[in-house]
Parts: structure tokens; C-alpha cells; sequence
């Protein structure tokens, strides 16, 4: 049912060229018959009116507005979905400056649909002053984060810092693509599938990470340790030759494999390579590169090892010392 009424108030495509031509037609039809006539002589009465301050409105007068007012925006709507597809249609104009368009577009036409309707009703726009300043206190409490969030997602438009198709990160670990960019959210894409309808505002007042805003490469990181006893340096080797021999693994910048720590049971090693397109996965190449290290140690005779703890004892003849004592002691 809610979604009736909204194709009702704002109506696209094929729907809303049919329901201006039936009104348009039974406007027609009216004028052209009596009816009109009869409609406004049974209407048009002091009996069938109500005031609004001083001004005083019959019920065909209302009845005429309502219906001004919803042929204007129909024919709006109309506008506003031929401009849609036709800026789709634009192939050298970025995504991103597609929307800004588009938005500033459909701005221009439903702000000139709004004076025209107030013109052809007769309302002079001076006697509006009262009335905007009242929007702008309901813009200063109730509409704040409305107007906040319209006004983030232009200033993101107009900067093209996140764009969709982008792959982002942010700070409550939110990790997926731009998938729709709105006047009011940014609709995001997790890799669960999950979609997530962020607040524009959130792009500007928190820390985003683009992973994809200059290029497509992105770094893997893999830690590893290996025992004492193998030889650290053909460890070393074997790490990058494992990283090197993956598909996905570029040359530029190259593979790097750093021995970071002598840690209590292992000598640890960091693999870092890159990825030509990190919207491809990062999990894949790095599980990929992980099993295949885990091979070639074993072939090489490389030992991963688990943590351990070694007990030494000092002096064997301490300990027999005091063992005697305490059985001493206990005869007593």
C-alpha cells in the first residue's frame, strides 16, 4: 500500500505520462460539458468555504488548486525521469558527475515547478517571508541532519573522494562497494551481501579509508615464524619465492619478506606483496600464498613450530639436598 502512495505522489516513466494525460483529458472533458459548470456552482459557495487568516478559500477553489498542484509535479516527475536517462546516456561523463547532475537537475525542476504552481494560483511570494522563516527554523531543529546529510552528499559529489564502485573501509569496520550514491545516504554493499544505507554526513565527519580512490592495488600481509634449528635464511627464500609465484602477485612494487622478531619459540617473519585489484580479494592470494609456503616447507624440511616453554635445572645435587632435608624433617 505505502508503495502505491509514493508511485502516486511522485509517479516515473509510463505512469506518470498516463496519469497526466487522464487528468489532463477528464479536464478536458469537464470544460467542454457542463459539468464544469455544475461542479463549480455547487462548490464555489460562502456555505463551502473555510478561512486561513484573512483570506478565504471555497471548496472549488481548493479542489482546483489540489488538482494544479498535482499536474505540475506529475509533469515534473515526467521531466525528472527524461533527464535521468538521458544524463545516463552521457559515456564521457563520469558516474560520479552523472549523480551531481542529475541532482542538480531535478532541483532546478521541482524549485521552477513550485513557483510556476504558486503563480498560476495566484499566491504572491512575498507573503512566503513568514513562511520561510519558519522552514528555517525547522531546518535549524527538526531538518538538521535532512539538510546535513543533502548538503554532504554534494560537497562528496563535488570532491569525488567516494565514488560508486569504490571499495571503502570505515571506522566501526563497515567494509564493502559503492554501490548507489543518494541525496540523503550512500548505499553500501558488504561482501556478505549485506546492504547498508550509510548518512552522507558520516563520509565527511569520520575517518573513511578508499581503498580504491588513486588505484587498485592493494598490500597483503602475512606473518609467519619458523624454528630456531632451520636455516632462517632459506626461509627468507622460500617466503618470496612462494609470494612470487602467485598469479596474482605484481612486480611493482616488488615482494618483501622482513625478519621482525626472535620471539620466545620462533624466528618471525612478515610476507608483504601486492595485488593488481584489490576488488578482486584479498583472503584468496593470501590463503593461496600461505598453503603453498606451508608446502615448500615441508619439502625443505622447515619447521613452523608452537609455542613452547624449555625447564632447565640448574644443579641435580641442590635439589637431592633438599629433598634429604625434607625428608628429614618429616620423620621428625
Amino acid at each position: 500500500m505505502k508503495n502505491i502512495w509514493i508511485t502516486l505522489v511522485k509517479p516515473k516513466g509510463a505512469i506518470a505520462k498516463w496519469l497526466v494525460f487522464i487528468a489532463f483529458a477528464a479536464i478536458i472533458v469537464t470544460g467542454m460539458t457542463e459539468h464544469g459548470d455544475i461542479v463549480k456552482k455547487y462548490t464555489d459557495i460562502d456555505e463551502a468555504s473555510f478561512k486561513i487568516g484573512d483570506y478565504k478559500i471555497t471548496l472549488y477553489q481548493a479542489m482546483k488548486a489540489i488538482l494544479i498542484i498535482v499536474l505540475i509535479f506529475w509533469t515534473a516527475a515526467i521531466a525528472s525521469d527524461v533527464a535521468e536517462k538521458r544524463i545516463g546516456l552521457l559515456t564521457k561523463v563520469r558516474a560520479a558527475n552523472k549523480a551531481l547532475i542529475l541532482k542538480l537537475v531535478q532541483i532546478g525542476i521541482y524549485v521552477i515547478s513550485f513557483v510556476i504552481a504558486l503563480d498560476i494560483l495566484g499566491i504572491d511570494l512575498t507573503t512566503l517571508t513568514v513562511f520561510s522563516g519558519a522552514v528555517g527554523i525547522g531546518l535549524g531543529f527538526g531538518l538538521q541532519k535532512i539538510a546535513s546529510n543533502f548538503i554532504s552528499g554534494i560537497i562528496l559529489l563535488l570532491e569525488k573522494s567516494v565514488e560508486e564502485g569504490d571499495l571503502i573501509e570505515l571506522n566501526d569496520g563497515t567494509f564493502g562497494f559503492v554501490r548507489k550514491a543518494h541525496a540523503r545516504y550512500t548505499l553500501i554493499e558488504t561482501f556478505d551481501s549485506r546492504e547498508i544505507l550509510l548518512p552522507n554526513e558520516d563520509f565527511i565527519t569520520s575517518r573513511v579509508v578508499n581503498w580504491t580512490l588513486s588505484n587498485t592495488k592493494g598490500r597483503i600481509e602475512i606473518n609467519i615464524g619458523v624454528s630456531y634449528n632451520s636455516d632462517i635464511k632459506q626461509a627468507s627464500e622460500i617466503i618470496l619465492a612462494a609470494a612470487k609465484a602467485h598469479p596474482k602477485c605484481i612486480k611493482e612494487p616488488e615482494p618483501q619478506c622482513y625478519l621482525r622478531n626472535f620471539g620466545d619459540s620462533s624466528v618471525d617473519f612478515t610476507l608483504h606483496f601486492w595485488v593488481k585489484d584489490v576488488t578482486e580479494g584479498r583472503w584468496g592470494p593470501q590463503s593461496e600464498v600461505l598453503f603453498e609456503i606451508w608446502n615448500r616447507f615441508k619439502e625443505h624440511g622447515i619447521e613452523i613450530p608452537f609455542p613452547q616453554r624449555d625447564i632447565h635445572i640448574r644443579s641435580a645435587e641442590t635439589l637431592q639436598v633438599k629433598t634429604t632435608n625434607k625428608a628429614k624433617t618429616v620423620g621428625k
